[in-house]
């Protein structure tokens, strides 16, 4: 039977949904916005294992008939992946390890260390012209993490609202047109090339010009997955920590206790972070998998060439892992969440998050002693990323 998941109750409140299928339907077959057959997974033990799996496959550019045969046209992963499949997300090993490699080596965690005086810096800027009401979605959680993907790819700081634009269209996927979605990526690739071109005549102190480096005196990488990988960072940068702010934010505003908690002790904050990313994390669901094999998850058969999706935020409200998974404590270790996914295709952007986290939080709390919400918020349409439409806030006396 296809339960259909991913309606106007999903919509609502996504994670009730989840919590019936745990205990009903932990591996479901169902239908996406776009009518893509997929098997949902939403138990967190399940879930691990699926991202474990090398029967798992997220190699569709050498693979078509998957595409085809689960009539993908676009949307979520798959419109993107027909434009940028050259990279570390759409590959399976080996050329994933080759790749994830180069990039490793160029995106250090000195790299990342070195950064975090200029996170701070843009952080302050945007804060200093904030104050009274305002939406901390669109002035500080979305232009943060900008500013912090352009300074570590070496966009040129002009480019960075348009780059960005694309960006946030192609990760919307299930949200719109597949079309739109192709276009957006498409014209983040073709701006991406000039980019990579610029790089290799004035190189600089950023993580293109490195890749370019990769590319050229060491031919590790083709001109396609060049370019595809910077596509991947430039993305993966950008909107999971959005999410992980203005999310985090939200949680904080609805849970005054939890906020008094981090005021009083600041050291809880790198914890919180973790706990922010477990309780409502920015990633709904995986990208698609498809099965190589028959694979049994749980004590449900799935046959091969089948579309398997995770739910990441279902796994990390699982009772079976969590105590009182429904809560916000950001006093709890929650280190062993799922946000950044697992196994090989782990978020490589993981640690840079972190820190930007650490920074935006530290300096919320402490810049607005009083800030307090200012209006509803809702949840915004798609089935891949977990994040708002706004979240308008107001600082108390101000």
């Amino acid at each position: 039977m296809i339960n259909r998941v991913f309606d106007q109750e999903y919509l609502r409140d996504p994670h009730a949904v989840y919590a019936r299928l745990r205990q009903e339907q932990p591996v479901a077959l169902t239908v996406t916005s776009q009518g893509v057959r997929v098997w949902l997974v939403t138990r967190y033990e399940d879930v691990k294992a699926v991202l474990a799996d090398p029967r798992m496959s997220k190699n569709f550019t050498d693979n078509p008939h998957i595409m085809k045969a689960n009539e993908i046209e676009g949307g979520d992963s798959s419109g993107a992946a027909a434009v940028v499949p050259d990279n570390m997300l759409f590959n399976d090993p080996p050329d994933h390890a080759r790749l994830r490699r180069l990039v490793l080596a160029a995106f250090t965690a000195g790299r990342v260390r070195a950064l975090r005086p200029r996170i701070e810096e843009l952080s302050r800027g945007l804060l200093d012209g904030l104050g009274g009401e305002f939406d901390l979605m669109k002035e500080y959680a979305v232009p943060l993490p900008a500013m912090v993907v352009g300074e570590l790819l070496g966009i040129p700081e002009p480019d960075w609202p348009k780059v960005i634009d694309w960006s946030s269209t192609t990760i919307e996927g299930s949200a719109l047109d597949p079309a739109e979605v192709v276009a957006a990526a498409q014209a983040t690739v073709a701006y991406l090339g000039d980019l990579c071109a610029a790089k290799r005549e004035n190189p600089g102190d950023d993580l293109v010009s490195a890749l370019v480096h990769a590319h050229d005196e060491e031919g590790r990488m083709t001109m396609e997955e060049l370019v595809s990988t910077t596509w991947l960072l430039l993305v993966a940068g950008h909107e999971t920590t959005v999410h992980l702010i203005a999310n985090g934010m939200r949680a904080l505003l609805r849970r005054p206790d939890q906020m008094a908690l981090l005021r009083a002790d600041p050291a809880l904050v790198p914890q919180a972070i973790e706990e922010f990313l477990r309780f409502d994390g920015p990633l709904s669901t995986s990208t698609y998998r498809f099965t190589t094999e028959p694979v049994t998850i749980g004590e449900t058969d799935i046959p091969a060439g089948a579309l398997v999706l995770v739910s990441l935020l279902s796994a990390n409200r699982d009772a079976a892992q969590y105590e009182r998974p429904d809560d916000l404590d950001v006093s709890r270790r929650a280190g062993q969440h799922l946000a950044f996914g697992h196994g090989i295709h782990y978020c490589l952007g993981a640690s840079l998050a972190r820190t930007e986290g650490e920074v935006a939080f530290t300096h919320l709390l402490t810049r607005f002693p009083g800030l307090e919400p200012a209006g509803e918020t809702r949840w915004r349409v798609g089935m891949l990323m977990h994040g708002l439409t706004g979240l308008p806030v107001r600082v108390a006396g101000g």
